[in-house]
């Protein structure tokens, strides 16, 4: 993907409100935030390896505390 916007088209294109925009510029600087510290992560695997096993945390415990994560997250949503 490119920073530069999209090529300007013979229809007009809907604007956002000011709080759409500002909320959609907020997840595009999250998502390239999370891009570049997969590319750091990439890197560094690439420089130096992958870690021992004994450094890695088990997926499954990875998967148990990413649900935990959600459930508090619903429950604060409900």
């Amino acid at each position: 993907m490119s920073e530069q916007p999209a090529p300007a088209s013979s229809t007009p294109r809907q604007q956002l409100d000011a709080a759409a925009a500002d909320a959609v510029r907020a997840y595009a600087a999250r998502t390239r935030a999370n891009a570049d510290r997969l590319a750091g992560v990439l890197e560094d695997i690439a420089a130096n390896g992958l870690p021992a096993v004994e450094d890695c945390t088990p997926w499954e415990e990875l998967r148990e505390a990413h649900r935990a994560r959600l459930a508090v997250q619903r429950a604060a949503v409900a």
